[in-house]
């Protein structure tokens, strides 16, 4: 459960990721390739969009982490949408690695093992929810 320091660190880490957020949604997807080549076809051979859209749901959720009622709602249904285009729970695993990865190298130092802690949170919290979006999108397909 995020806690409201959870939430304080990852604002205030997320205010110094801005500046840098387009070249760290280069070395967030250049990363996820490494671990997870397989992943690569899931996505366009052009990245230019699918990085602004990693990068404005990054800032979604941080400003919405202390209204998850308005968030879980937008992030089940992006975790419908993830499972339409071939997304698995194994998966999930392998973004929040690169996601942390990728905060370190943006952050350095102020990447502290509390701030840490807290973006592995929020991403637990992200990535549950979206499974749980993906699962309940799956039975609606089912039953109809």
């Amino acid at each position: 459960m995020l806690t409201s320091t959870d939430i304080e660190l990852a604002r205030a880490s997320f205010a110094q990721f801005v500046p840098i957020q387009e070249a760290a949604a280069d070395v967030f997807y250049a990363r996820l390739f490494v671990i997870a080549p397989k992943l690569r076809e899931l996505f366009p051979a052009d990245l230019s969009q699918q990085k602004r859209k990693l990068m404005q749901t990054i800032a979604m959720t941080v400003v919405s982490l202390d209204d998850l009622d308005e968030l879980v709602p937008a992030v089940r249904a992006l975790g419908a949408r993830h499972a339409g285009y071939g997304a698995t729970t194994a998966d999930y695993a392998l973004v929040g690695e690169a996601l942390l990865w990728t905060l370190e190298q943006a952050l350095g130092e102020s990447f502290r093992p509390d701030v840490r802690s807290a973006w592995a949170k929020v991403y637990d919290a992200i990535a549950t929810t979206m499974q749980a979006g993906a699962a309940e999108g799956a039975e609606l397909r089912a039953a109809e």
